[in-house]
């Protein structure tokens, strides 16, 4: 019978840590915004001092850094999720995407601004954190571009026009349905101007 690997408890125990911290900097920032979240307010959070999270992370940026890569981790997930089943009239795969993205934005401000907005002046992600956001993007152009949408133009409006429905929701009907009633006319619109064929989504629940 083979021995089993010996368990590194201290490693799971630093991972844990770790993982705490971040939970915990999602907390302050939900209550009073990312860029006023502090160090001190994270640490008394978990029952540390402040000095001592940086045995765990380097700086506030670092801390900010984890969890941009566990954003963009979780909605890798939804979009690996909505890709494997996407329907097949183009039209209806684009208000998938769409509402996949759209839904995951609106679930949560405070995510949604480090993901997507300059919330924390001067923040560049690390590569590491930033890779999920790129194979997210490389799925998202890898479809524009089956459906026959190989202009970059064509799939820049297609990007910023399901982030600005997400603005617009977010800012003036938060917790409503205003404009996410809205998206598959947006995207009908969007559909006729770049000649993708029907049929038509409005009247889509």
């Amino acid at each position: 019978m083979l021995d089993k690997p010996l368990r590194d408890r201290r490693a799971e125990r630093r991972e844990a840590t770790r993982v705490e911290i971040v939970e915990a900097a999602w907390e302050v920032a939900r209550e009073r915004g990312l860029a006023a979240m502090t160090l001190k307010e994270v640490a008394e959070r978990i029952g540390m001092r402040a000095p001592s999270l940086y045995g765990h992370y380097a700086s506030r940026t670092a801390i900010i850094d984890a969890m941009f890569g566990q954003a963009w981790a979780q909605f890798r997930e939804v979009a690996d999720a909505t890709f494997a089943s996407l329907p097949t009239p183009p039209r209806e795969a684009l208000l998938a995407v769409a509402r996949s993205y759209f839904e995951f934005a609106v679930a949560d401000v405070v995510r949604h601004q480090l993901m997507d907005t300059a919330a924390v002046p001067g923040f560049e992600p690390s590569p590491e954190a930033y890779a999920p956001s790129v194979a997210v993007m490389d799925l998202l152009m890898g479809l524009l571009h089956r459906l026959g949408l190989t202009d970059p133009d064509d799939r820049d409006i297609f990007t910023a026009l399901v982030g600005a429905m997400v603005e617009q929701q977010l800012a003036n009907d938060p917790g409503g349905d205003r404009w996410r009633r809205l998206l598959p006319r947006a995207i009908d619109m969007y559909a006729d101007h770049t000649g993708l064929p029907g049929p038509a989504l409005q009247g889509t629940p």
